[in-house]
């Protein structure tokens, strides 16, 4: 239900940003989407999780000309559609290191989430000459701020096939993924591979967001649709009257720690058995869902064991693209009443 009235917001908002204008501009981008959050074995930047990511962007770039002679105005407002995907996965090796020599490998969480956004941006532009055209002067920086809705489910690749403790994965301490348990250095168990399939929603296992029947029944149920507020920067060059490129950096803050799943604790034993009454099965499956390595946590609440995340750092992410836009002309036309315009 959420999906159709998303869709239908920005239908009616393109809507009216074309009808409200005698012109406007319509920009791709294409770029590298970088995510910041709970998960990460490096310091700063988690160059690991760079990913691609799409806009497509109409804008009130020229507006009106008729005040003043100005071709451009500095201040404007924009309507963006976007596709980020997020992700990030702590068992993964960066450069030499790998297992237990990255600092979050015992954790070893793992995540995947496509985001879908509608936002509207305010854009400020410093141009050299608002009257001249654009491909006349020299690039143009602008700014610009906004508030969008996003949506986007986390997903896991935890298994080679379907949602089967069969089929799980096994992490072993020298970094390397196999079929079977580490037993002291067993090396029966063959090295094998993710698959690449992100076949576990994990807002299904209830790993710290779902509504708990225990004693953190603090957490919330998921939310899919989530606020975010872009702030971001670029400069923009004219190529002809009707072409711009742009290259831009945007970061996109939110209200919601969950776009990766991990926000606070991990569930307790006795949290996971009310989640799943009942159901040996689904519970053994939460156990690993929630903690994949093993390593994370003993299932009793303790200093060392129950954090999972830190709940004070909101998840958000980068995005740093290129845009060609086009600008589409409107005949400016008096609406017909009774017959007359």
């Amino acid at each position: 239900m959420k999906k159709p009235l998303l869709l239908t917001f920005a239908v009616l908002l393109l809507t009216f940003a074309a009808y409200s204008q005698s012109s406007f501009e319509t920009g791709i981008s294409l770029g590298a989407t970088n995510y910041f959050g709970d998960l990460g074995n490096e310091p700063w930047v988690q160059t690991g999780s760079t990913s691609p990511g799409i806009a497509v962007t109409f804008r009130n770039f020229s507006g009106s000309n008729t005040v003043g002679g100005y071709r451009y105005h500095p201040l404007s407002w924009e309507v963006r559609l976007s596709w980020n995907r997020l992700q990030y996965d702590e068992t993964k090796p960066i450069g030499n290191q790998q297992g237990f020599e990255l600092r979050n490998y015992g954790r070893g969480i793992g995540f995947r989430n496509d985001l879908f956004g509608i936002a509207t941006h305010v854009t400020y532009t410093i141009y050299e000459n608002p009257r001249a055209p654009l491909h006349h002067q020299h690039a143009a920086f602008f700014v610009f701020t906004g508030i969008g809705a996003y949506y986007g489910k986390p997903m896991a690749d935890l298994f080679r096939g379907s949602i089967d403790l069969n089929n799980r994965y096994y992490f072993w301490p020298d970094g390397t993924i196999r079929d079977g348990a580490y037993q002291n250095g067993n090396s029966q168990a063959n090295i094998i591979e993710k698959d690449g399939d992100y076949e576990t929603d994990l807002s299904d296992w209830m790993t710290e967001g779902g509504t708990y029947k225990g004693e953190h029944a603090k957490n919330k149920a998921y939310n899919f649709i989530n606020v975010g507020f872009p702030l971001g920067c670029g400069i923009r060059w004219g190529l002809s009257e009707k072409i711009t490129m742009s290259a831009e950096f945007g970061y996109y803050f939110f209200t919601t720690d969950f776009l990766d799943d991990v926000s606070d604790q991990y569930p307790t034993a006795a949290e996971i058995n009310a989640n799943f009454p009942n159901d040996p099965v689904k519970q053994a499956l939460a156990l690993y869902i929630t903690d994949p390595t093993g390593w994370g946590t003993t299932g009793y609440p303790g200093p060392a064991t129950s954090r999972r995340g830190n709940p004070a750092k909101k998840d958000s992410f980068s995005f740093i693209s290129l845009e060609v836009a086009y600008r589409f002309d409107l005949k400016k036309e008096l609406p017909r009443i009774w017959g007359r315009k």
